[in-house]
């Protein structure tokens, strides 16, 4: 990615439809998820309207207060024949640390697995609440270095290296050179 581009946003309006359908699905009121993601009403009913600018740690909370992959919230329709460029496609933006994670590929019917590119800059680790039980988290580093992994479990891994972990219990991720990019492939039982 160059500095002259900035990462391309999630469209609102994916994330506001996603959030819909899923509330509706197990009949939930916008008062009921909020208080189950730990987010401010007003944020939700931004979020449902189309408005707002989520972070990953807003759409993570709502993810798990719903039950469904993160990806369910933010995955586009996808065409029969899917290029993402390097340094483009959807991304979401940490509050907590530079941090961005852009969703590569969804969980299609059938299979529960996601596929995200990270990118990420030494500073704030970036913490990452309990996923939907039975998540399972894979990490490839693709360059720099990076510390993750369940907290108090945290491992430093470089290029080429890999890690599984359950993604069911609190665990971050730290780069901690310049740089750092890893795939993240998040499987879900």
């Amino acid at each position: 990615m160059s500095d002259s581009q900035p990462p391309a946003r999630l469209p609102l309006e994916w994330i506001a439809a996603s959030l819909r359908r899923e509330r509706t699905r197990i009949g939930l009121s916008l008062s009921e998820l909020a208080k189950r993601a730990g987010i401010a009403k007003s944020t939700l009913s931004q979020l449902e309207g189309g408005s707002g600018n989520p972070s990953v740690e807003t759409l993570w909370a709502l993810a798990v207060a719903l039950g469904v992959p993160f990806s369910a919230l933010v995955e586009p329709p996808v065409p029969s024949v899917q290029v993402i460029r390097a340094g483009q496609g959807p991304s979401v933006a940490s509050e907590q640390a530079n941090y961005v994670g852009a969703l590569l590929s969804s969980s299609p019917p059938g299979a529960r697995r996601d596929i995200y590119r990270i990118t990420a800059e030494p500073g704030a680790a970036r913490d990452s609440e309990p996923h939907i039980p039975g998540s399972v988290e894979h990490l490839i580093v693709s360059t720099g270095r990076v510390k993750a992994g369940p907290r108090g479990e945290e491992v430093e891994l470089e290029p080429g290296d890999y890690m599984a972990y359950r993604g069911d219990v609190a665990h971050s991720y730290e780069a901690l050179l310049p740089g750092t990019t890893f795939v993240l492939v998040m499987q879900h039982m």
